[in-house]
């Protein structure tokens, strides 16, 4: 079985591409396609045993890849895992900032620690690869950077800390490519909503019955897949949004736009079946999430 994109053979061949966090869920699905596509992936992220894994997958299905073990809040970190990519590859084409992280938690219970931990995940970490990329080589001969956002619009109730570093980082995805479009580098980000990935493997087991309520909650009336968050990101790197800059792409369902006093019309049944919207599983390695399972 090979990756089955939307996209054309060879689309990324000679590019050298970062992914971070692509040691499982949407980063390790990013850095399939991409692979699949004729990039040179590097996978980022901190944890050495997740990354082999999913670099082993991607030479059993034919790609190149590397691995850079980094923690990207640490400045120091990143600027040298920056430096390695070049030293080995020669430049850096572009950046996948996916890697982050968060916890439940109501606002009044988040700790200054907590907090700022997750700031330095969801914002400063990806300002840091952004910035380290651009300096080190894109700035010399351009590239393309794709920032990670969340369904942020009308709020995040019990993860405030992500809604602040999320929207933060659509702040500093609108400044960078305003920025930096002098020099060729186009900034843009994506903005999941509910996506059945692994990351949520690491809900407690009794979420599980609220997380299937979801679909009823979202116009179009399923989870999207990891596959179509990396569609997102691999149109934004390519060269058919070469005119595209400073913008966010929602890939949601339509959820921010429910509003109250309007009837909810959930798409079932056949609705779910018609191309339009049934869910796309070009990634051949995805499995359902231990708790969508059950």
């Amino acid at each position: 079985m090979e990756y089955g994109s939307v996209f054309a053979k060879g689309l990324f061949a000679g590019k050298v591409v970062l992914v971070t966090g692509a040691g499982s869920g949407i980063g390790r699905c990013v850095a399939h396609e991409l692979a699949a596509l004729g990039a040179c992936v590097v996978l980022i992220g901190r944890k050495p045993e997740k990354l082999q894994t999913v670099a082993d997958e991607i030479r059993q299905d034919g790609g190149a890849v590397s691995i850079q073990v980094c923690d990207i809040r640490d400045e120091e970190a990143v600027k040298q895992t920056v430096t390695a990519v070049v030293a080995a590859q020669g430049r850096i084409d572009a950046l996948v900032n996916n890697a982050g992280g968060q916890y439940l938690m109501p606002l009044e219970a988040i700790s200054a620690k907590g907090w700022e931990s997750v700031l330095a995940t969801n914002l400063t970490g990806g300002f840091l690869m952004a910035r380290e990329c651009y300096l080190q080589s894109m700035c010399k001969q351009g590239g393309a950077i794709v920032n990670m956002l969340a369904d942020i619009w009308g709020s995040m109730p019990g993860m405030g800390h992500s809604g602040a570093a999320r929207a933060g980082m659509l702040s500093f995805t609108e400044t960078a490519a305003l920025e930096w479009a002098g020099k060729g580098v186009r900034v843009n980000a994506v903005a999941p909503g509910y996506i059945a990935s692994s990351g949520m493997d690491k809900y407690p087991s009794e979420l599980a019955p609220m997380l299937r309520e979801i679909p009823q909650t979202i116009p179009l009336g399923r989870f999207g897949t990891e596959a179509e968050v990396s569609a997102a990101i691999v149109f934004l790197l390519s060269p058919a949004a070469a005119f595209i800059s400073g913008s966010t792409l929602r890939i949601d369902g339509a959820r921010p736009q429910v509003r109250m006093g309007w009837p909810m019309r959930v798409a079932s049944g056949q609705a779910l079946a018609r191309d339009a919207i049934k869910p796309f599983a070009g990634f051949h390695r995805s499995r359902l999430p231990k708790l969508l399972a059950t």
